[in-house]
Protein backbone atom coordinates (compact mmCIF):
# COMPACT_ATOMS: atom_id res chain seq x y z
CA UNK A 1 0.00 0.00 0.00
CA UNK A 2 1.00 3.70 -0.73
CA UNK A 3 2.52 5.53 2.31
CA UNK A 4 -0.46 7.92 2.56
CA UNK A 5 -1.23 10.03 5.80
CA UNK A 6 -5.36 11.17 6.62
CA UNK A 7 -5.51 14.35 4.41
CA UNK A 8 -3.55 12.52 1.46
CA UNK A 9 -5.53 9.30 1.29
CA UNK A 10 -8.84 11.50 1.05
CA UNK A 11 -7.39 13.34 -1.43
CA UNK A 12 -6.76 10.91 -3.60
CA UNK A 13 -10.26 9.11 -2.93
CA UNK A 14 -12.11 12.59 -4.32
CA UNK A 15 -14.05 12.00 -7.39
CA UNK A 16 -13.92 14.99 -8.52
CA UNK A 17 -12.34 16.11 -11.77
CA UNK A 18 -10.95 18.73 -10.12
CA UNK A 19 -8.72 18.19 -7.27
CA UNK A 20 -7.12 20.52 -5.07
CA UNK A 21 -4.17 19.71 -2.09
CA UNK A 22 -3.90 23.15 -0.36
CA UNK A 23 -1.54 22.54 3.01
CA UNK A 24 1.61 24.41 4.41
CA UNK A 25 4.89 23.64 3.90
CA UNK A 26 6.10 20.02 4.71
CA UNK A 27 2.93 19.03 4.31
CA UNK A 28 3.83 16.64 1.39
CA UNK A 29 1.84 18.47 -1.15
CA UNK A 30 4.10 16.92 -4.05
CA UNK A 31 4.76 13.71 -2.85
CA UNK A 32 0.61 13.50 -2.89
CA UNK A 33 0.52 15.13 -6.27
CA UNK A 34 2.85 12.55 -7.42
CA UNK A 35 0.53 9.76 -5.93
CA UNK A 36 -1.89 10.80 -8.40
CA UNK A 37 -0.04 11.03 -10.93
CA UNK A 38 0.60 7.15 -10.28
CA UNK A 39 -3.13 6.32 -9.79
CA UNK A 40 -3.55 7.18 -12.76
CA UNK A 41 -0.84 5.16 -14.93
CA UNK A 42 -2.12 2.20 -12.56
CA UNK A 43 -6.15 2.48 -13.30
CA UNK A 44 -4.82 3.91 -17.37
CA UNK A 45 -1.77 2.88 -19.06
CA UNK A 46 -0.68 4.49 -22.00
CA UNK A 47 -2.57 7.76 -21.47
CA UNK A 48 -0.28 10.33 -21.01
CA UNK A 49 0.28 12.92 -18.25
CA UNK A 50 1.26 16.10 -17.41
CA UNK A 51 3.88 17.88 -14.50
CA UNK A 52 3.22 21.82 -14.30
CA UNK A 53 5.43 23.89 -11.96
CA UNK A 54 6.54 27.86 -11.77
CA UNK A 55 9.93 27.28 -13.39
CA UNK A 56 12.10 24.58 -15.04
CA UNK A 57 13.94 24.57 -12.13
CA UNK A 58 11.26 23.43 -9.92
CA UNK A 59 10.62 20.45 -12.24
CA UNK A 60 14.44 19.48 -11.59
CA UNK A 61 15.03 20.08 -7.89
CA UNK A 62 11.49 18.40 -6.38
CA UNK A 63 9.36 16.79 -9.12
CA UNK A 64 12.34 14.27 -10.44
CA UNK A 65 13.46 13.52 -6.80
CA UNK A 66 9.86 12.99 -6.03
CA UNK A 67 8.30 11.08 -8.74
CA UNK A 68 11.13 8.74 -8.34
CA UNK A 69 10.73 8.04 -4.83
CA UNK A 70 6.68 7.94 -5.13
CA UNK A 71 6.52 5.34 -7.65
CA UNK A 72 8.33 3.21 -6.08
CA UNK A 73 6.26 3.48 -3.45
CA UNK A 74 3.42 2.64 -5.58
CA UNK A 75 5.29 -0.55 -7.08
CA UNK A 76 6.09 1.48 -10.07
CA UNK A 77 9.60 3.41 -11.13
CA UNK A 78 10.44 5.90 -13.89
CA UNK A 79 13.21 6.96 -15.99
CA UNK A 80 13.52 10.52 -16.24
CA UNK A 81 14.71 12.28 -19.35
CA UNK A 82 15.75 15.51 -18.56
CA UNK A 83 16.37 16.92 -22.07
CA UNK A 84 12.74 16.07 -23.28
CA UNK A 85 11.25 17.12 -19.85
CA UNK A 86 9.85 13.50 -19.58
CA UNK A 87 9.24 11.08 -16.77
CA UNK A 88 8.97 7.46 -18.19
CA UNK A 89 6.38 5.03 -15.97
CA UNK A 90 7.18 1.27 -15.73
CA UNK A 91 5.66 -1.61 -14.07
CA UNK A 92 8.83 -3.61 -13.84
CA UNK A 93 9.78 -3.91 -17.69
CA UNK A 94 5.99 -2.70 -18.61
CA UNK A 95 5.47 0.69 -20.30
CA UNK A 96 2.36 2.29 -18.81
CA UNK A 97 3.05 5.66 -19.93
CA UNK A 98 4.59 9.38 -19.96
CA UNK A 99 4.36 12.59 -17.66
CA UNK A 100 5.43 15.41 -19.88
CA UNK A 101 6.66 18.08 -17.93
CA UNK A 102 6.15 21.98 -18.75
CA UNK A 103 7.23 25.71 -16.90
CA UNK A 104 3.90 27.76 -16.51
CA UNK A 105 6.30 30.80 -16.38
CA UNK A 106 5.36 31.36 -19.84
CA UNK A 107 1.94 29.82 -20.34
CA UNK A 108 1.74 30.71 -23.80
CA UNK A 109 4.59 27.54 -24.84
CA UNK A 110 2.11 24.75 -23.18
CA UNK A 111 0.81 23.78 -26.95
CA UNK A 112 1.51 20.66 -28.93
CA UNK A 113 0.61 17.25 -27.08
CA UNK A 114 -2.63 15.81 -25.38
CA UNK A 115 -3.17 14.17 -22.17
CA UNK A 116 -5.29 12.59 -19.67
CA UNK A 117 -4.22 13.99 -16.23
CA UNK A 118 -2.47 16.44 -14.97
CA UNK A 119 -0.70 17.84 -11.73
CA UNK A 120 -0.21 21.48 -11.71
CA UNK A 121 2.44 22.62 -8.45
CA UNK A 122 2.62 25.33 -6.30
CA UNK A 123 0.28 27.21 -8.90
CA UNK A 124 -0.18 29.63 -5.98
CA UNK A 125 3.16 31.34 -6.36
CA UNK A 126 2.51 32.54 -9.59
CA UNK A 127 0.88 35.67 -10.03
CA UNK A 128 -3.40 35.49 -10.17
CA UNK A 129 -3.67 36.66 -14.09
CA UNK A 130 -0.54 34.21 -14.88
CA UNK A 131 -1.85 31.43 -13.15
CA UNK A 132 -5.22 31.96 -14.65
CA UNK A 133 -3.56 31.78 -18.14
CA UNK A 134 -1.74 28.37 -17.62
CA UNK A 135 -4.74 26.91 -16.19
CA UNK A 136 -7.09 27.87 -19.36
CA UNK A 137 -3.57 26.48 -21.69
CA UNK A 138 -3.59 23.49 -19.41
CA UNK A 139 -7.01 22.42 -19.40
CA UNK A 140 -7.27 22.82 -23.38
CA UNK A 141 -4.51 19.97 -23.34
CA UNK A 142 -7.04 17.79 -21.51
CA UNK A 143 -8.42 15.86 -24.43
CA UNK A 144 -8.02 11.89 -24.25
CA UNK A 145 -11.48 10.41 -25.62
CA UNK A 146 -11.42 7.24 -22.73
CA UNK A 147 -14.74 5.70 -21.36
CA UNK A 148 -14.64 6.30 -17.66
CA UNK A 149 -11.48 8.66 -17.98
CA UNK A 150 -11.71 12.23 -15.98
CA UNK A 151 -9.23 14.14 -18.30
CA UNK A 152 -8.53 15.55 -14.20
CA UNK A 153 -6.44 17.99 -13.12
CA UNK A 154 -4.71 18.11 -9.49
CA UNK A 155 -3.71 21.48 -7.74
CA UNK A 156 -1.12 20.97 -5.02
CA UNK A 157 -0.02 24.88 -3.49
CA UNK A 158 0.80 26.44 -0.45
CA UNK A 159 -1.97 29.15 -0.07
CA UNK A 160 -0.59 32.42 -0.97
CA UNK A 161 -3.57 34.60 0.12
CA UNK A 162 -6.80 34.90 -1.87
CA UNK A 163 -5.45 34.01 -5.42
CA UNK A 164 -6.43 31.65 -8.42
CA UNK A 165 -6.55 28.56 -6.33
CA UNK A 166 -9.13 30.23 -3.96
CA UNK A 167 -11.34 31.93 -6.66
CA UNK A 168 -11.82 28.63 -8.71
CA UNK A 169 -11.81 26.54 -5.69
CA UNK A 170 -13.74 27.87 -3.13
CA UNK A 171 -15.04 31.23 -4.39
CA UNK A 172 -16.70 29.99 -8.00
CA UNK A 173 -17.91 26.97 -6.38
CA UNK A 174 -19.83 28.84 -3.59
CA UNK A 175 -21.13 31.43 -6.43
CA UNK A 176 -21.96 28.32 -8.49
CA UNK A 177 -23.30 25.16 -5.98
CA UNK A 178 -23.60 23.29 -9.30
CA UNK A 179 -19.87 23.05 -9.34
CA UNK A 180 -19.37 21.55 -6.64
CA UNK A 181 -19.92 17.74 -8.68
CA UNK A 182 -16.41 19.19 -10.34
CA UNK A 183 -14.09 21.07 -7.46
CA UNK A 184 -12.66 19.18 -4.88
CA UNK A 185 -10.46 20.78 -1.92
CA UNK A 186 -8.62 19.04 1.02
CA UNK A 187 -6.69 22.11 3.31
CA UNK A 188 -4.15 20.57 5.12
CA UNK A 189 -1.44 21.01 7.97
CA UNK A 190 2.24 20.63 8.50
CA UNK A 191 0.82 19.14 11.76
CA UNK A 192 -0.70 16.25 9.02
CA UNK A 193 2.40 15.34 8.23
CA UNK A 194 4.64 15.98 11.41
CA UNK A 195 5.55 12.28 11.73
CA UNK A 196 7.50 12.29 8.56
CA UNK A 197 9.47 15.25 8.89
CA UNK A 198 12.41 16.16 11.28
CA UNK A 199 11.64 16.91 14.69
CA UNK A 200 12.90 20.54 14.34
CA UNK A 201 10.85 21.37 11.68
CA UNK A 202 7.88 22.68 12.53
CA UNK A 203 9.37 24.78 15.49
CA UNK A 204 11.71 26.46 12.90
CA UNK A 205 8.69 27.61 10.91
CA UNK A 206 7.05 28.82 14.54
CA UNK A 207 10.51 30.86 14.77
CA UNK A 208 11.20 32.27 11.68
CA UNK A 209 7.90 33.47 10.70
CA UNK A 210 5.36 36.18 12.15
CA UNK A 211 2.07 34.70 13.25
CA UNK A 212 -0.20 35.91 10.87
CA UNK A 213 1.56 33.87 8.20
CA UNK A 214 1.57 30.50 10.06
CA UNK A 215 -2.24 29.70 9.17
CA UNK A 216 -1.10 30.09 5.86
CA UNK A 217 2.36 28.39 5.51
CA UNK A 218 1.86 26.07 8.62
CA UNK A 219 -1.96 25.23 8.35
CA UNK A 220 -2.69 25.32 4.95
CA UNK A 221 -5.73 27.81 5.16
CA UNK A 222 -6.71 30.89 2.73
CA UNK A 223 -5.45 34.71 4.45
CA UNK A 224 -5.14 38.27 3.43
CA UNK A 225 -1.18 38.61 3.24
CA UNK A 226 -1.72 41.50 1.55
CA UNK A 227 -4.42 44.00 3.05
CA UNK A 228 -4.09 46.83 6.06
CA UNK A 229 -1.00 47.50 7.42
CA UNK A 230 2.20 46.02 6.36
CA UNK A 231 3.84 45.57 9.60
CA UNK A 232 1.19 45.07 11.84
CA UNK A 233 3.77 43.28 14.08
CA UNK A 234 5.28 46.50 15.36
CA UNK A 235 4.31 47.96 18.14
CA UNK A 236 6.15 51.38 19.23
CA UNK A 237 5.71 49.99 23.25
CA UNK A 238 6.83 46.32 22.75
CA UNK A 239 9.49 46.57 20.08
CA UNK A 240 11.02 49.85 21.82
CA UNK A 241 14.48 49.99 23.43
CA UNK A 242 17.24 52.71 24.99
CA UNK A 243 19.46 51.68 23.60
CA UNK A 244 21.95 53.81 21.84
CA UNK A 245 24.99 52.98 20.32
CA UNK A 246 28.59 53.03 22.38
CA UNK A 247 31.96 54.44 21.98
CA UNK A 248 33.55 52.35 18.53
CA UNK A 249 30.61 49.94 18.26
CA UNK A 250 30.23 48.55 14.83
CA UNK A 251 27.16 50.29 12.82
CA UNK A 252 24.75 48.55 10.40
CA UNK A 253 23.42 51.31 8.32
CA UNK A 254 20.36 50.69 5.77
CA UNK A 255 20.10 52.56 2.83
CA UNK A 256 17.51 54.36 0.23
CA UNK A 257 18.66 56.10 -3.08
CA UNK A 258 16.06 58.86 -3.75
CA UNK A 259 17.11 62.39 -5.30
CA UNK A 260 16.17 64.97 -2.03
CA UNK A 261 14.70 62.14 0.32
CA UNK A 262 17.50 59.48 0.67
CA UNK A 263 17.26 57.83 4.13
CA UNK A 264 19.41 55.65 6.26
CA UNK A 265 18.56 53.52 9.61
CA UNK A 266 21.59 52.90 11.93
CA UNK A 267 21.81 49.37 13.57
CA UNK A 268 23.37 47.97 16.37
CA UNK A 269 23.69 44.18 17.06
CA UNK A 270 22.84 43.36 20.42
CA UNK A 271 22.75 39.56 21.70
CA UNK A 272 22.90 39.03 17.74
CA UNK A 273 19.34 40.79 17.17
CA UNK A 274 19.14 44.48 15.72
CA UNK A 275 18.25 47.46 17.18
CA UNK A 276 17.42 50.57 15.63
CA UNK A 277 19.56 53.56 17.53
CA UNK A 278 19.65 56.49 14.88
CA UNK A 279 17.98 57.28 11.01
CA UNK A 280 18.85 60.32 8.88
CA UNK A 281 15.75 61.24 6.23
CA UNK A 282 15.47 63.95 3.68
CA UNK A 283 19.30 63.79 2.83
CA UNK A 284 19.81 65.60 -0.69
CA UNK A 285 22.13 62.98 -2.21
CA UNK A 286 24.67 60.33 -2.18
CA UNK A 287 27.75 62.48 -1.30
CA UNK A 288 26.01 64.53 1.24
CA UNK A 289 24.86 61.11 3.17
CA UNK A 290 28.26 60.37 3.20
CA UNK A 291 29.84 63.24 4.34
CA UNK A 292 27.00 62.96 7.35
CA UNK A 293 27.78 59.45 7.84
CA UNK A 294 31.45 60.00 8.31
CA UNK A 295 31.23 63.58 10.30
CA UNK A 296 28.87 61.98 12.97
CA UNK A 297 30.02 57.90 13.10
CA UNK A 298 32.92 57.38 11.09
CA UNK A 299 35.39 59.95 12.59
CA UNK A 300 34.11 58.65 15.72
CA UNK A 301 35.65 55.04 15.27
CA UNK A 302 32.90 53.30 14.29
CA UNK A 303 33.14 50.80 11.39
CA UNK A 304 30.19 51.32 8.84
CA UNK A 305 28.69 48.40 6.87
CA UNK A 306 25.98 50.05 4.64
CA UNK A 307 22.97 47.53 3.35
CA UNK A 308 21.92 49.75 0.19
CA UNK A 309 19.42 49.51 -2.43
CA UNK A 310 20.83 47.93 -5.23
CA UNK A 311 19.58 49.92 -7.38
CA UNK A 312 22.17 52.30 -6.75
CA UNK A 313 25.44 50.16 -8.63
CA UNK A 314 23.94 51.93 -11.32
CA UNK A 315 25.03 55.40 -12.78
CA UNK A 316 24.33 57.97 -10.48
CA UNK A 317 22.42 61.25 -11.27
CA UNK A 318 24.70 62.98 -9.18
CA UNK A 319 27.96 62.09 -11.82
CA UNK A 320 27.76 60.61 -15.63
CA UNK A 321 30.65 58.06 -14.35
CA UNK A 322 30.01 57.45 -10.59
CA UNK A 323 27.27 55.82 -9.25
CA UNK A 324 25.90 55.42 -5.67
CA UNK A 325 27.64 52.60 -4.26
CA UNK A 326 30.83 53.73 -5.78
CA UNK A 327 30.01 57.24 -4.06
CA UNK A 328 30.19 55.10 -0.50
CA UNK A 329 33.13 53.07 -0.97
CA UNK A 330 34.96 55.76 -1.76
CA UNK A 331 33.66 57.31 1.46
CA UNK A 332 35.71 53.96 2.89
CA UNK A 333 32.49 52.09 4.09
CA UNK A 334 32.09 48.44 3.52
CA UNK A 335 29.09 47.66 1.01
CA UNK A 336 26.97 44.67 1.73
CA UNK A 337 24.62 44.69 -1.49
CA UNK A 338 23.83 42.12 -3.80
CA UNK A 339 23.19 42.07 -8.02
CA UNK A 340 19.63 43.01 -7.14
CA UNK A 341 17.14 43.95 -4.55
CA UNK A 342 15.73 41.63 -2.14
CA UNK A 343 11.81 40.38 -3.01
CA UNK A 344 9.88 43.26 -1.72
CA UNK A 345 7.35 40.32 -0.19
CA UNK A 346 10.77 38.92 1.01
CA UNK A 347 11.94 42.23 3.05
CA UNK A 348 7.98 42.53 4.63
CA UNK A 349 8.06 38.94 5.80
CA UNK A 350 11.97 39.44 7.63
CA UNK A 351 11.32 42.11 8.83
CA UNK A 352 7.76 41.01 10.59
CA UNK A 353 9.14 37.95 11.64
CA UNK A 354 11.70 39.96 13.59
CA UNK A 355 9.10 42.75 14.99
CA UNK A 356 7.20 39.52 16.20
CA UNK A 357 7.23 35.79 15.64
CA UNK A 358 4.69 33.15 15.82
CA UNK A 359 6.30 32.53 19.76
CA UNK A 360 5.72 35.77 20.61
CA UNK A 361 9.43 36.76 20.63
CA UNK A 362 10.09 40.52 19.49
CA UNK A 363 14.04 40.03 18.75
CA UNK A 364 14.11 43.37 16.16
CA UNK A 365 13.89 46.83 18.50
CA UNK A 366 13.81 50.82 17.62
CA UNK A 367 15.09 53.77 19.71
CA UNK A 368 11.90 55.41 18.97
CA UNK A 369 12.79 58.49 20.26
CA UNK A 370 15.87 58.54 18.61
CA UNK A 371 14.27 57.02 15.20
CA UNK A 372 10.82 59.17 14.77
CA UNK A 373 10.20 58.67 11.36
CA UNK A 374 10.88 55.26 10.93
CA UNK A 375 8.56 54.47 13.77
CA UNK A 376 5.79 56.47 12.38
CA UNK A 377 6.61 54.32 8.97
CA UNK A 378 6.06 50.94 10.09
CA UNK A 379 2.89 52.45 11.86
CA UNK A 380 2.13 54.00 9.00
CA UNK A 381 2.18 51.91 5.21
CA UNK A 382 -0.25 50.30 4.26
CA UNK A 383 -1.02 48.19 0.98
CA UNK A 384 -2.01 49.50 -1.83
CA UNK A 385 -5.13 48.64 -4.06
CA UNK A 386 -1.97 46.15 -6.07
CA UNK A 387 -1.80 44.43 -2.85
CA UNK A 388 1.86 46.61 -2.56
CA UNK A 389 3.41 48.55 0.08
CA UNK A 390 2.02 52.20 -0.73
CA UNK A 391 4.53 54.94 -2.23
CA UNK A 392 2.45 57.81 -2.16
CA UNK A 393 2.20 58.39 1.55
CA UNK A 394 6.11 59.24 1.90
CA UNK A 395 7.25 56.48 4.17
CA UNK A 396 8.31 54.21 2.06
CA UNK A 397 11.83 55.61 1.80
CA UNK A 398 12.72 55.26 5.43
CA UNK A 399 10.91 51.91 5.22
CA UNK A 400 12.93 50.45 2.61
CA UNK A 401 16.27 52.16 4.12
CA UNK A 402 15.02 50.40 7.43
CA UNK A 403 14.43 46.63 6.02
CA UNK A 404 16.93 46.28 3.68
CA UNK A 405 19.76 45.07 6.59
CA UNK A 406 16.73 42.91 8.17
CA UNK A 407 16.28 40.62 4.93
CA UNK A 408 20.08 40.36 4.45
CA UNK A 409 21.20 39.71 7.75
CA UNK A 410 18.09 37.72 8.68
CA UNK A 411 16.63 36.55 6.05
CA UNK A 412 13.42 34.25 6.24
CA UNK A 413 14.53 30.77 5.00
CA UNK A 414 12.04 28.78 3.30
CA UNK A 415 12.04 24.93 4.34
CA UNK A 416 13.98 23.18 1.55
CA UNK A 417 10.98 22.26 -0.58
CA UNK A 418 12.62 18.31 -1.09
CA UNK A 419 11.85 17.93 2.93
CA UNK A 420 8.57 18.10 1.86
CA UNK A 421 8.60 16.08 -1.30
CA UNK A 422 10.47 13.08 -0.03
CA UNK A 423 8.04 12.09 2.63
CA UNK A 424 5.01 10.79 2.24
Amino acid sequence: MPSLNVPQSQFLAMPHKFRGYVAGFGSGKTWVGCGGLMQHFWEYPRINAGYFAPTYPQIRDIFYPTVEEVAFDWGLRVEINESNKEVHVYEGRKYRGTTICRSMEKPETIVGFKIGKALCDELDVMKAEKARAAWRKIIARMRYKVDNLKNGVDVTTTPEGFKFVYEQFVKMVAEKPELKALYGLIQASTFDNEANLPDDYIPSLIQSYPPQLILAYLKGQFCNLTSGSVYPCFDRKLNHSDAEMLPGEPLHIGMDFNVLKMAAVVYVIRDGNPVAVDELVDVRDTPEMARMITERWKRSGHAITIYPDASGQNTSSKSASQSDISILKQAGFTIHVTGANPQVKDRVLSTNAMLLNADGHRRMKVNTRRCPRFTEGLEQQAYDKNGEPDKTSGVDHVNDAGTYPIVRLYPIKKPDAKVASLFA
